[in-house]
């Protein structure tokens, strides 16, 4: 679980950064304009949630202090999520109750509340040893990473004009229409493996797989050419957090794996009769 956490730690403190430096809400992530355009004091909330991500980021990679981090991490993700539930009305009442509508405001939703998910690892890991505490967390946290790559799968399958737009002009090999329908196929199927359970391991470790080659390939390169644009910035780092979550879930599955087979090969070894010496 390190490099996850690691990943997801340093992504949270660049998000918090993010806020400071700008001084407002990146909108693509935390929507607080669905709350009103000209709510009052935005600046200054922008301030609190970037000390918040921050302390939260820095908390979680300090073994000692990470139960702290995790918590702190799934509240301010998770309170972004909610600024998402305002969309579903102004976005039907403004662009009618379509199927893409519906698809993309749930896409902005199931991102922060996939962010959410590893917190409760972590927390779960760290902050108590019941073995039925912990089988709560990770069947929470299966559905709150397992759900959104379904969703993303099927924005990027209704919206796959918008997406094949962000397939870089060097790849030669397929159209830009093909990679992105590749991109929701994938992501439905790691998805729906995180949530069944089958293969979940192996179907987490290749979605952060597919998340950093995205990052290289489509979030980071827009960054040399609008250096000013605090969305193309939070568009890498929110997927770095994304990276850490989807390695959290598998690394926490793997230990218990681990664990699991010494502990059996422990009883197999105690079950055997002890030779009898002459």
């Amino acid at each position: 679980m390190k490099v996850g956490v690691w990943f997801y730690g340093v992504g949270t403190v660049l998000a918090g950064i993010l806020d400071i430096a700008w001084g407002a809400f990146d909108a693509s992530h935390q929507p607080i304009q669905s709350l009103g355009k000209n709510l009052p004091g935005q600046h200054i909330l922008a301030y609190v949630a970037g000390v918040w991500l921050v302390a939260a980021g820095l908390a979680i990679l300090w073994r000692r202090s990470a139960s702290i981090g995790a918590a702190a991490s799934a509240i301010i993700y998770l309170i972004f999520a909610a600024l998402w539930l305002p969309r579903y009305y102004s976005g039907i009442h403004a662009l009618g109750s379509r199927m893409s509508v519906l698809i993309g405001v749930t896409f902005g939703l199931g991102a922060q509340v996939l962010l959410a998910s590893p917190a409760l690892i972590v927390y779960a890991s760290t902050a108590s040893r019941d073995l039925r505490s912990q089988k709560r967390a990770v069947i929470a946290a299966r559905w709150m990473l397992g759900l959104p790559p379904i969703v993303f799968g099927l924005f990027h399958l209704t919206s796959i004009r918008i997406f094949a737009t962000f397939v870089p002009h060097w790849i030669r090999f397929g159209q830009g229409h093909f990679w992105a329908a590749l991109a929701g196929v994938a992501f439905i199927l790691a998805g729906c493996a995180i949530c069944s359970g089958i293969k979940d391991i192996l179907a987490a470790r290749l979605l952060a797989l597919m998340l950093l080659l995205f990052e290289f390939l489509v979030e980071i390169p827009p960054i040399f050419t609008r250096l000013h644009d605090q969305g193309a910035w939070a568009a890498a780092v929110y997927n770095l957090v994304a990276i850490g979550a989807c390695l959290i879930f598998a690394g926490f599955l793997a230990s218990r794996a681990d664990r699991r087979r010494i502990d059996l090969a422990g009883d197999v070894a105690r079950s055997r009769p002890n030779p009898v010496v002459a």
